[in-house]
């Protein structure tokens, strides 16, 4: 029987195929058909994000309450940010390099690029875009409950965090009781979550047809170029995290890849992280035996602030941009792209695309039309699913790195 992982991908590549040979057959009877699988996609997606702040929340709380001593966290906290900001750089000083090759001599045509600039217009997104300030204003909700039901993640973590502290100070019997119904929650919605994946194959495939059914295969077309290099600079640093997790996480490279794969098929079929946190977090405590720092902690601040694509998508969408436009750009100001996008990719919205928005004011600063953004974002989908792929990769190697000690018989 096939492994669940190997069924999504499967699920995936028949969907896609499906939905790109109806797009092609340009017959007025798919319409009801992409509608009747964007539906089952979508209740899918909403069923598996229905679990997702409830287990975090639980998790988190549990985690902080029962923790030994606060400086374990903030330990695991300060060690977490060194890793995703040594990642983050990382990750943009290798588009710097495979930009660079990849778009030497590359000329697009006029015809070609005016088209596809006239596919998405950012200017209506972009003022919808909270601002950075808003963003960090948002980090301590006004109402908890209001930011649970808004789906905001990282405003629920920070009321976890808190709410797990203060329960450390509560006499110990009332803390135990609390603890206890907690968990019980916790276990529950892991066995929601394991109902919810089951079905993965049925999602993904709704979502795989409905999508190439809108793009269609001359969707890539001349932008192929720019879709590709992006897609392999994402998943080259996706290949590297693994040694890296060998070499420093203590664990085999058979064993973190088995414990990935599921999370990864799901996030590039899904193209979304948060969707993929439920089934990180079962992998890392049954597949992988991390210990709850790690799971109700690392974890979910990962997913809440760590997006390793950012300064990659930045990087090459910048030097696209510069060879489609004529607009020279210097290595140095490429070096201090991978220092802004590394800070501002802590405020990006858990949205797709989310990071290109906040693109527009950084071309200006570098000579470059804001309208070029539109360019980006109209062509997103295909490199979106490798950035959900580096980033829920990265998440999990990240929970490994910052804990303790790895299990590793088993």
């Amino acid at each position: 029987m096939r492994s669940p992982a190997i069924q999504v991908l499967l699920a995936l590549g028949v969907g896609l195929a499906i939905g790109t040979g109806l797009a092609e057959s340009g017959h007025t009877g798919t319409a009801g058909i992409v509608g009747f699988a964007d539906v089952v996609g979508t209740l899918w997606i909403n069923a598996i994000r229905m679990t997702v702040i409830p287990l975090v929340a639980t998790l988190t709380i549990t985690s902080v309450a029962t923790s030994g001593a606060s400086a374990e966290l903030r330990r695991a906290g300060t060690k977490a940010v060194g890793i995703f900001v040594a990642l983050l750089v990382a990750g943009g000083v290798l588009a710097m390099v495979t930009a660079q090759i990849s778009f030497a001599g590359f000329a697009l045509p006029p015809d070609v690029a005016e088209a596809a600039r006239a596919m998405a217009s950012p200017t209506s997104s972009t003022a919808a875009m909270p601002s950075l300030t808003e963003r960090l204003l948002e980090i301590i909700p006004a109402n908890p409950i209001r930011a649970a039901v808004d789906g905001a993640l990282l405003p629920v973590v920070v009321f976890a965090l808190v709410l797990g502290f203060a329960l450390k100070a509560v006499a110990a019997e009332r803390r135990d009781a609390v603890i206890e119904v907690l968990r019980g929650v916790a276990d529950a919605m892991l066995v929601l979550v394991g109902w919810v994946v089951a079905l993965a194959p049925l999602g993904v495939f709704g979502l795989a047809l409905a999508l190439g059914a809108r793009l269609g295969v001359s969707s890539v077309g001349a932008l192929a170029h720019y879709i590709a290099t992006l897609a392999v600079t994402l998943v080259i640093f996706t290949a590297l995290l693994y040694p890296l997790v060998v070499a420093f996480g203590r664990l085999p490279l058979r064993r973190f890849a088995a414990a990935a794969a599921p999370a990864q098929a799901l996030a590039f079929g899904a193209r979304s992280s948060l969707a993929a946190l439920p089934l990180l977090i079962a992998e890392a405590r049954d597949s992988l035996k991390l210990g709850q720092t790690a799971t109700g902690f690392v974890l979910p601040l990962a997913v809440s602030v760590f997006r390793v694509n950012v300064p990659m998508a930045w990087i090459v969408g910048v030097v696209f941009l510069g060879k489609l436009y004529g607009i020279p750009i210097t290595e140095a100001q490429l070096a201090m792209l991978v220092v802004t996008s590394t800070l501002i990719s802590f405020s990006v919205p858990g949205i797709p695309s989310a990071s290109l928005f906040l693109l527009a004011p950084v071309l200006v600063d570098l000579g470059l039309p804001a309208e070029g953004v539109g360019l980006l974002i109209a062509v997103d989908v295909i490199p979106d699913m490798f950035k959900t792929l580096a980033n829920v990769t990265s998440h999990l190697a990240s929970a490994v790195l910052v804990s303790e000690r790895v299990d590793l018989p088993g």
